[in-house]
């Protein structure tokens, strides 16, 4: 499956992570999408379209740095099992370029 800020790149199959998506560029630097950071950032950009530009180009510095980097739901709970990469929340992402986002989908407050 392509994803449309991605279908310039390469697109490899990983079989041991058969729900993360990973692309590669052309001088071999690769990164695996996990679905939730996908969703996390489709929503974003949902909202403030503004910033795609620059959350885009932001995440491919991090690749381009790093070689190797998987962006994550969660730090917590990674879907994606490799070795030698970096994992990164869409946070990391939107923090460094002082974008903030209030999260407003905490839970209730009533209890039993």
């Amino acid at each position: 499956m392509k994803i449309k800020f991605w279908s310039h790149l390469k697109q490899l199959k990983d079989n041991n992570n058969p729900f993360c998506y990973l692309f590669e560029y052309d001088n071999g630097d690769q990164f695996y999408i996990e679905p939730i950071f996908y969703t996390k950032l489709r929503n974003l950009l949902d909202i403030y379209p503004q910033y795609e530009n620059a959350i885009l180009d932001e995440m491919e510095k991090r690749v381009k740095k790093n070689h190797r980097v998987v962006f994550v739901g969660t730090f917590e709970y990674p879907q994606t099992e490799v070795d030698d990469f970096i994992f990164l929340e869409i946070e990391d992402i939107t923090d460094s370029l002082k974008i903030y986002v209030e999260d407003k989908s905490r839970g209730s407050d009533y209890g039993d």
